[in-house]
């Protein structure tokens, strides 16, 4: 399966990122430029779609981080849909303290301000 990733900005600031397929050290400049673009429209939330996202390198944490980094603290990163595999990765890390994981998107929680 090959990677695939969108940005879907909504009208109240909250980026949707849709990542698919496998996030690795050869795919994880196309999600690295997704949140460039959140971080340039000034993303009040980041929703992270990873139903379809198999597995993920450390080079995808790596931009996790950077993106946790560079939005700050006031920027909930919400991962939502991920597979067991990508869980355990991010588990693994202890990655899954700074952001907020959720089984299915739910706009009254990722979209309340």
């Amino acid at each position: 399966m090959s990677f695939e990733s969108s940005l879907d900005m909504t009208s109240n600031g909250v980026a949707r990122i849709t990542l698919s397929g496998k996030l690795d050290s050869s795919t994880y400049r196309e999600f690295e430029g997704l949140i460039g673009q959140a971080i340039a429209n000034k993303a009040k939330r980041v929703a992270l779609l990873l139903g379809g996202l198999s597995f993920m390198a450390s080079a995808g944490l790596r931009v996790l981080v950077f993106a946790k980094q560079k939005l700050g603290s006031s920027v909930d990163i919400y991962v939502i849909e991920a597979q067991e595999q990508v869980v355990d990765t991010i588990t693994m890390t202890g990655l899954e303290h700074s952001v907020t994981m959720l089984d299915s998107y739910d706009a009254a929680v990722v979209e309340k301000f």
